[in-house]
């Protein structure tokens, strides 16, 4: 089922340029054999910090929080969706968050706009699960997606993923083990385990209040520099 476009979805991304960089017609005119458009970010949050990225931010919940605990981190947040990402744009607006840039694009360009190797930490959140073997690629932990990853993320970077389903789950931690990268933190009940400064998003509130146990694994990579 096709998304419903949302009223005046033009004027209010319009409301909030400035806040997301439309990287989406930019991918799809990108010649195989031209040379990667890497995003400056010193020019875009006018300042060295750290960066950290997550892929599938919806509405934005997480990421606003995150942001707010840590603002001497600048923080990227994908959403391919328009209708979706508007209003991740607005929550940041509301709240005066200099230090998050959304990005309009699906997760399979961003080696071609984000440089490598200069990414901190990486956020997997409730991303679609794909459970249909045909759908693998697709998954955001198959094995495309991860060795993708290690091209941005920095030496000794790490990877949280949250989840409620299970089976999806124990896909990536086979894939992430698979593709070199070190498990460092697993559970199966986030909750009960108290993991310490949790960020709960919309998703995962919606599952906690049904009963269902949110899974939760973090793993590190030691990309040596090119």
């Amino acid at each position: 089922m096709r998304m419903r476009r949302k009223k005046h979805l033009d004027e209010r991304l319009s409301d909030c340029a400035g806040r997301y960089i439309n990287l989406r017609a930019e991918a799809v005119r990108f010649d195989a054999e031209e040379q990667p458009k890497y995003l400056c970010f010193r020019d875009l949050f006018g300042n060295d910090n750290p960066v950290e990225l997550e892929i599938g931010c919806g509405k934005g919940g997480f990421i606003c929080e995150l942001a707010a605990r840590n603002p001497d981190v600048n923080f990227l947040a994908v959403e391919k969706y328009a209708n979706v990402l508007v209003t991740a744009c607005e929550a940041a607006q509301e709240q005066g968050l200099d230090n998050i840039l959304f990005l309009w694009c699906d997760a399979e360009y961003l080696p071609r706009f984000i440089p490598p190797h200069s990414v901190r930490r990486l956020y997997l959140n409730f991303s679609t699960p794909f459970p249909k073997k045909r759908q693998a690629t697709h998954r955001l932990t198959h094995p495309h997606f991860l060795q993708m990853y290690k091209g941005l993320l920095t030496p000794d970077a790490s990877l949280i993923q949250k989840t409620d389903g299970r089976v999806f789950f124990q896909y990536s931690l086979e894939q992430l083990s698979r593709t070199g990268y070190t498990l460092q933190s697993v559970s199966l009940d986030l909750h009960a385990d108290g993991i310490e400064d949790n960020i709960v998003t919309e998703y995962e509130r919606r599952f906690m209040e049904q009963g269902l146990p949110i899974y939760r694994v973090e793993a590190t990579i030691h990309n040596e520099k090119e």
